[in-house]
Formats: structure tokens, C-alpha cells, sequence
């Protein structure tokens, strides 16, 4: 059996390696040092490859905390302050959040394809769905992928059956995509780790944003560490319950 680390060298490897001091790393080394010091290898691994630029890896913890299936809002001030000491700029930043943001596309992704194949099956607006897209709805389809490179797979479908919709819905992708300033792969880079996030888990969207990263120029070991990355917000499980067992321990002292 390893003998218990020593807390006062393995406080000062947390804060050297992770930039702060939390209540949960108190309760962890006054009740489990083992497990700080696990916490520690998994959460340092990332940076210490050296990979990904240091502001990068600030970009995917933003994404993966301020989705909108997690929003760890002091996950979030942590990681854009990091972001910006590491050179990050404020546009760059928000360009992150825009992207993020694309999570309001999943809905349409996912439940659109699924109505079209129960219409289909019901033999309900055959016409409709069959149509082919008119000149108008080609030019903008072709529009967005200029300015993009890729159409969402409920784009056709948005035309037939919300065409009102369709361009407030191809803006959220099209203005970070045609106006940001962060390189194409490091786009897809934000958007695997919304997709791939514990708290998403979307593996459509994942495979989608990895085969357009790769296309990219993003390698396989950058991508790896990007899941590396997305995996480690599930230690706010202990980064809230922590301090609140600590309190509940304190209570009944």
C-alpha cells in the first residue's frame, strides 16, 4: 500500500498546477489525500503534455462549463480569466461562447430528422418533404456553407417546415464561422468538447466535429487531449458536494 501523501507538498502541487485553492481541495486533503492526489494526476496529465497552447485548453474548459447542459458559472469566470493571462483576446473569447452556444442546434438536429421519419411513415405532407429545395433555398444553403463548410443535417428540413426559422437558425453558426478570428480546427476543437462533454454526450455531433477537426489539420493526440480535457468538469460533482459534506461534518461537531 502507497503511503498517504504529505498534505502541505501535495496543497502546493495543487495550486502550482492548478492556479487556485478550492474548498474542495481542503475537504479532499483532510478526508481522502489519496484521492486529491488522483484528482491531481487526471486534471494535470493534459497540460503537461503540451499539446494544446495553453490558452486552448482554457477555450475547451469554457466550453465544456458554459454549455448549456452544465453552466458552471464559476468554472466559467475561473477559465476566461485564465484565458485571458494566457494571451487569449476578448473577441477570441467570445467567439468560444458563440460557439458554445451552438447547442441550441441540437434540438432541431436530433427531433427534425426524427419528424421527418415518422411523417414519412404516417405518409402525412409527402409533397412537402419531397420537394426540392427552390433557387432562393439552394443559394442560401449554398451561402452558409461558404461561410462554414458544412450544412446541418436538418437544414432541408427547416426549409420545408420552418422557413421562417431557417435563417435566425443558420445565423448562430454563420457569424462566428464568417466573422471569428480563432482557426477552423480550434473551431471544431470547442465544438467536440460541447458534443463529447459528460453532460451531453452526444456522439452524433461528436463524430461530426472530430471528422471535420481531422479535416482540419487537428491531430489524433490533440483530439485525444481534448476529451482528456471535457472529461475532467465531472469533478464538480465533488466540487460542490464536497464542501457540502465538510459543512454537514462541521454541523454536527
Amino acid at each position: 500500500m502507497q503511503d498517504s501523501p504529505d498534505p502541505a507538498k501535495l496543497k502546493a502541487q495543487v495550486i502550482e498546477a492548478r492556479g487556485y485553492w478550492h474548498p474542495f481541495h481542503e475537504g479532499l486533503l483532510e478526508l481522502a489525500p489519496d484521492y486529491l492526489a488522483a484528482y491531481l494526476a487526471f486534471q494535470d496529465a493534459p497540460a503537461r503534455s503540451g499539446r494544446l497552447e495553453p490558452k486552448i485548453r482554457e477555450f475547451i474548459y469554457i466550453a465544456a462549463d458554459g454549455a448549456v447542459s452544465h453552466l458552471y458559472s464559476s468554472g466559467l469566470q475561473r477559465h476566461i480569466g485564465m484565458a485571458l493571462e494566457k494571451g487569449a483576446t476578448p473577441r477570441e473569447v467570445l467567439e468560444v461562447i458563440e460557439l458554445t452556444m451552438l447547442t441550441a442546434h441540437a434540438p432541431h438536429e436530433m427531433g427534425l430528422r426524427i419528424l421527418a421519419e415518422e411523417m414519412a411513415a404516417a405518409g402525412s405532407q409527402q409533397d412537402e418533404m419531397t420537394r426540392p429545395l427552390s433557387a432562393d433555398e439552394e443559394r442560401r444553403k449554398k451561402r452558409h456553407i461558404e461561410a462554414t463548410g458544412r450544412w446541418p443535417a436538418c437544414g432541408d428540413i427547416l426549409f420545408r417546415l420552418a422557413p421562417d426559422f431557417v435563417d435566425a437558425f443558420l445565423a448562430y453558426e454563420a457569424i462566428p464561422y464568417a466573422k471569428g478570428t480563432l482557426a477552423p480546427k480550434v473551431k471544431d476543437m470547442i465544438l467536440i468538447a460541447v458534443s463529447a462533454a459528460p453532460t451531453m454526450l452526444d456522439a452524433t455531433a461528436t463524430r461530426r466535429h472530430i471528422r471535420a477537426a481531422l479535416g482540419n489539420g487537428a491531430t489524433g493526440e490533440e483530439i485525444a487531449e481534448i476529451l482528456q480535457l471535457t472529461s475532467a468538469i465531472s469533478i464538480h460533482t465533488c466540487t460542490a458536494a464536497v464542501p457540502a459534506l465538510m459543512d454537514a461534518i462541521r454541523a454536527g461537531a
